[in-house]
């Protein structure tokens, strides 16, 4: 499927839904704009002031890192706002503002924009899986696995290398190398992103020390990105979430049932751009991060989808596969207990 067709609307089902919510899906010049003085500006102030402040203390610039995170993570919904062509009216206007906020959040953006397209329109399908997403098998993949893909499997889903070695690799090894498969044009936007970082590592390197920069960018990636990836990790991991066959599946399902809820306070809610409010995004991810919460408010539909809270989140990083029989993504524990209707059998 091209990247225009992604672009233009999911592939098949949830039609009157979305045209439901099609109102919602305008973008507004005012707040979006607001958006980006409330994201953007804050983070650049908290990052140079670490920058000023690193002759001081480093311990000064690991508390300045706090609140830099949090700007920097609702700096990259807006960005991935841009992906979807729903933060500013015109396809060129969010493919330009996108490509600028990629060199903040370190992502080459037409080809996040394709691996990420791609993810909606596959979502919660089973025979379709592994582009844009948290690696996920089945227990019936993982019990056919030899001894070393198990274990491999084991290490990645372990909380500590998934979301402590994670950020790092996905940051800076993973978006740095593009897809031998990939088109040329995803390819040029890697490399496109990479020299530009490059060069304003560089620059910055002249001005305040390569060990500044380091050290400065260090916590930011590992926060930042830590944050970032719990959130996409739960936004489709949790034990009741969607999963069928090809040929079950079903694109409004999967939005509703698959794309978690996840009820945050209002500060947490700001500073991940509403993106808790996923099964909406799924549903119509055309709708900008500011126009969710009023979507998911007047419409009928959402209110029977269940609020995920944020303990029960935290939880769900114990979830390691999906039970074809139970319907459920499961924890090692209970993969030695035979599933309900494995046990019927």
């Amino acid at each position: 499927m091209s990247e225009t067709d992604l672009l233009e609307a999911p592939p098949s089902g949830g039609d009157a839904d979305r045209v439901e919510l099609r109102s919602y899906a305008r973008p507004d010049i005012t707040r979006s704009i607001r958006d980006l003085a409330t994201s953007v500006v804050p983070f650049l102030a908290l990052w140079a002031l670490m920058f000023l402040a690193f002759p001081v203390s480093y311990w000064l610039v690991l508390a300045l890192a706090i609140p830099a995170t949090g700007f920097l993570v609702r700096t990259y919904i807006l960005f991935h706002d841009c992906v979807h062509g729903s933060f500013l009216p015109g396809r060129r206007a969010n493919a330009w503002v996108g490509t600028a906020l990629a060199l903040l959040v370190l992502t080459p953006f037409a080809r996040w924009r394709y691996e990420h397209l791609t993810h909606h329109a596959t979502s919660g399908d089973l025979d379709r899986r592994g582009v844009g997403d948290v690696p996920m098998i089945t227990v019936a993949e993982y019990q056919s696995k030899r001894w070393w893909g198990r274990l491999g499997y084991r290490l990645y889903r372990n909380p500590f290398v998934l979301f402590g070695l994670g950020p790092i690799y996905s940051t800076v090894i993973m978006q740095r190398i593009p897809n031998p498969i990939a088109r040329k044009r995803l390819h040029a936007s890697v490399w496109g992103t990479n020299l530009a970082v490059a060069v304003g590592f560089v620059l910055l390197s002249l001005v305040f020390g390569w060990q500044a920069v380091l050290l400065v960018e260090a916590p930011l990636v590992v926060l930042a990105g830590g944050v970032g990836l719990w959130l996409f990790y739960v936004q489709h991991q949790y034990p009741t979430t969607y999963w069928r066959r090809t040929d079950e599946w079903d694109y409004t399902d999967a939005a509703l049932r698959g794309s978690s809820y996840l009820r945050l306070p209002k500060i947490l809610q700001f500073f991940t751009g509403n993106i808790g409010l996923h099964h909406v995004h799924h549903l119509n991810p055309k709708i900008p991060n500011y126009n969710l919460q009023q979507a998911h408010d007047d419409q009928p539909m959402f209110q029977a989808v269940q609020p995920l809270s944020i303990w029960q989140a935290l939880k769900s990083v114990h979830l390691k596969l999906y039970d074809e029989d139970s319907g459920r993504l499961v924890t090692w524990k209970q993969l030695r207990r035979p599933s309900p209707a494995s046990a019927a059998s």
